[in-house]
């Protein structure tokens, strides 16, 4: 085998290496955020009612979650309820804004 097909090889192997490192990292820089997404929007796996990705029925459904960049869900801005409560996200599963 040359050497150019070798240089060629070796830089190849190392290049792959690389993304699937930043693609891990990627992956791991995020998490599920309960009570964040509108209907609809959720990702896989909402609460009691839903059976996944898509399925969540009301907009900030507490049993619904989205995946969020690590370490934002918490303060995320979100419109506040109806009574004029504060609204946030939440790293664990939620009671409001459950269908009926």
């Amino acid at each position: 085998m040359s050497t150019a097909v070798k240089t060629l090889a070796v830089a190849s192997a190392v290049a792959a290496a690389l993304a699937a490192q930043a693609t891990s990292v990627a992956a791991q820089s995020k998490e599920k955020c309960y009570g964040v997404s509108v209907a609809g929007q959720n990702d896989c796996a909402a609460g009691p009612g839903t059976t996944c990705a898509g399925t969540s029925v009301v907009d900030y459904q507490g049993n619904a979650w989205t995946l969020v960049d690590a370490g934002s869900c918490e303060t995320l801005e979100l419109p506040a309820m109806a009574d004029g409560t504060t609204r946030h996200g939440s790293l664990g599963l939620l009671k409001r804004d459950l269908p009926a």
